[in-house]
C-alpha cells in the first residue's frame, strides 16, 4: 500500500467514524420519541481509489409487517374505548343494584311507599310520601334519558372533531409526501421526514384504520380497510355537519342527523362492508347512531310498561276511559306511535303531585275525585298497589315476552346494562393488553441503548486506529524528508 492509499484510508475511515457517532447518537437520543426508528450507517469499500470506505447513506430500519399489526392493534383499542366509555356512562345513568337511586330500587321504594299508605291512608304523610316515591322514580328515568342524548351530543361533537382533524392530518401527510420525494430525488437524508409522517398516519389509524400503500420515489397511499381511498397522490376531503343538540327521534335515517361524506359522496358507516370499521370515528357513529338509540328504547319500555300499568280500565273509577293514569306522557295518555323519548317525558299526574299544584289525598280517593272521601278507605291505593306488582306481559317485547312485575322490569333493565357494560370492559382489555404487546414488540425492535453504546466504543476504537495511521502517516513523512 502507498503512503498515499494509507492517508487517503484513514481519512475515509475518520469520515465515516464521525457519521457513524452522529447516527449512534441520534438513536440514543430518540429512543423514546414516538414514530423514530433506528438508523444505522451503510458503508462500501472505496472502489475508485482502491482503499477505504465510502458513505453510502443512512437507512431506517423499520419492519412494516410489526409496525401494522401494531396499527391494527392501536385502531382496536380506540374502538374499544369509545364502545366501553358509553356502556360505562349507561351503566352510571340507571345505577346499579347497590344504587339507592337506580330504577328497580326506585321502583322498590315506591311499592313500599304504597304499602305504608296503605296500612294508614288517613296519615298525610304516607300519601305524600308515595307521590315523592313516584315523582322520583319518573326523575330517575328523565335524568337517564337526559344523559343518553347528552351522549349522543358529545358523540356528535366528537365525530366532527375528528373529521376536521383527520383532513388536517391527510393534508400534512400529502405535503410530506411531495418533501420526502424531492428529497429522495436529491439524495438527501429523508429519515427525519419519514418518522414525521409515520406518526401522522398512527393519528389517522386510531380514528379510521389504514392500509398503507407504497408509491414511487418513498410517497405513500393510504386506504381505509373498507376500501375508502384517503390518500392517493392528493388528500381526500372527509364531510360532516355537526348537529347541535339531538333528540331521541332523530336518526341518520330519518335524515336529522349528519353522515360521512369522502370528497362529496356518502360512506356505509354501519356493518361488516362500513367504509371506516374499527377504529374511534367509527365508535362514536356506533355510540350515537346504534348503542344510544337502542339504550333510549330500552328506558322507553320501562316507562311505558309503569304508564300502561296504571292506564288499565277500571283501577280507577274517578278517571274516565280518556284520562291520564298515575304516570304520564308529559301530562297526557300514552300513545303507541310516540313512544320514542318517552322516559324523558314520563311524568307523575299532576292531580296527585304537590310539586306540581296537585294533592296527594288523591291517591287515596281517586286520581278525578273533586273532594277527599273516606280518610279510612285505603281500596284505591291497594288497587295501585296490585297494578305496579301484577306479572304482565310488557307490550314491548324488549325484555323478553313473559310475565313480569314492574320491579322484574327495572330489574331486566339493570341486567342488560350491567352486561353491555362487562362485556364492553372485556373487550377493552383485551385491546389495551393487545396494543401494549405490540408496542413492546416494536420497541424491541426500536433503538436498544444498550447496544448503541457498544457502538460508540468500536466507533471509538476505529477512530482511534485511523487517527493513529494518520499520525504514522505523518512520521513517515517527516523520516523521508530528513533524508
Amino acid at each position: 500500500m502507498t503512503i498515499s492509499a494509507a492517508l487517503n484510508s484513514a481519512l475515509s475511515g475518520l469520515t465515516a467514524a464521525s457519521r457513524a457517532t452522529g447516527v449512534a447518537s441520534d438513536n440514543i437520543a430518540n429512543a423514546l420519541t414516538p414514530g423514530y426508528a433506528r438508523r444505522s450507517l451503510e458503508v462500501a469499500g472505496n472502489t475508485i481509489g482502491g482503499a477505504g470506505v465510502r458513505i453510502l447513506g443512512v437507512v431506517r430500519n423499520s419492519d412494516p409487517v410489526l409496525l401494522a399489526s401494531r396499527r391494527g392493534a392501536d385502531a382496536a383499542q380506540g374502538y374499544a374505548d369509545g364502545v366501553s366509555g358509553f356502556h360505562t356512562r349507561m351503566a352510571r345513568l340507571v345505577g346499579n343494584v347497590n344504587d339507592p337511586r337506580s330504577v328497580p330500587n326506585l321502583i322498590a321504594e315506591f311499592e313500599s311507599s304504597l304499602i305504608a299508605a296503605a296500612s294508614t291512608p288517613s296519615v298525610q304523610t304516607r300519601l305524600d310520601a308515595v307521590a315523592t316515591a313516584a315523582s322520583e322514580l319518573a326523575t330517575a328515568l328523565n335524568a337517564a334519558s337526559n344523559g343518553l342524548r347528552e351522549a349522543r351530543n358529545d358523540a356528535d361533537r366528537s365525530i366532527g372533531q375528528q373529521v376536521d382533524r383527520l383532513n388536517t392530518v391527510l393534508q400534512n401527510v400529502e405535503t410530506l409526501n411531495g418533501r420526502i420525494q424531492s428529497v429522495k430525488l436529491s439524495g438527501g437524508d429523508s429519515a427525519p421526514l419519514l418518522d414525521q409522517r409515520q406518526k401522522l398516519i398512527d393519528e389517522v389509524n386510531t380514528m379510521i384504520p389504514v392500509n398503507v400503500v407504497a408509491r414511487d420515489h418513498g410517497s405513500v397511499a393510504l386506504f381505509t380497510d373498507g376500501g375508502a381511498i384517503l390518500l392517493d397522490g392528493p388528500a381526500a376531503q372527509l364531510s360532516f355537519t355537526p348537529t347541535l343538540q339531538t333528540m331521541p327521534h332523530m336518526t341518520l335515517e330519518n335524515g336529522l342527523l349528519s353522515g360521512l361524506e369522502l370528497n362529496g359522496m356518502p360512506l356505509r358507516l354501519s356493518g361488516p362492508t362500513s367504509a371506516i370499521r374499527g377504529g374511534s370515528l367509527a365508535a362514536a357513529f356506533e355510540v350515537r347512531d346504534d348503542l344510544a338509540i337502542e339504550a333510549q328504547q330500552d328506558l322507553d319500555a320501562v316507562a311505558r310498561d309503569l304508564i300502561e300499568r296504571f292506564e288499565a280500565p277500571g283501577l280507577d273509577p274517578t278517571a274516565a276511559p280518556t284520562d291520564a293514569g298515575l304516570f304520564t306522557d308529559n301530562g297526557a295518555r300514552f300513545s303507541a306511535s310516540a313512544q320514542t323519548g318517552l322516559a324523558g317525558r314520563l311524568k307523575l299526574n299532576a292531580s296527585v303531585d304537590p310539586g306540581q299544584g296537585g294533592q296527594s289525598w288523591r291517591l287515596r280517593d281517586g286520581l278525578g275525585a273533586a273532594v277527599p272521601g273516606a280518610v279510612g278507605n285505603a281500596q284505591q291505593i291497594n288497587a295501585f298497589h296490585q297494578a305496579l306488582t301484577a306479572t304482565r306481559t310488557p307490550s314491548d317485547p324488549r325484555f323478553g315476552t313473559g310475565d313480569m312485575t314492574a320491579n322484574q322490569v327495572g330489574a331486566a333493565l339493570l341486567s342488560r346494562v350491567a352486561q353491555n357494560e362487562s362485556l364492553a370492559t372485556e373487550r377493552l382489555t383485551f385491546a389495551s393488553a393487545s396494543r401494549t404487546e405490540m408496542q413492546k414488540l416494536e420497541l424491541e425492535q426500536g433503538v436498544d441503548t444498550d447496544v448503541e453504546l457498544q457502538m460508540l466504543m468500536q466507533i471509538e476504537q476505529a477512530y482511534a486506529a485511523n487517527a493513529r495511521m494518520i499520525e504514522t502517516v505523518g512520521e513517515m513523512m517527516d523520516t523521508l524528508l530528513r533524508l
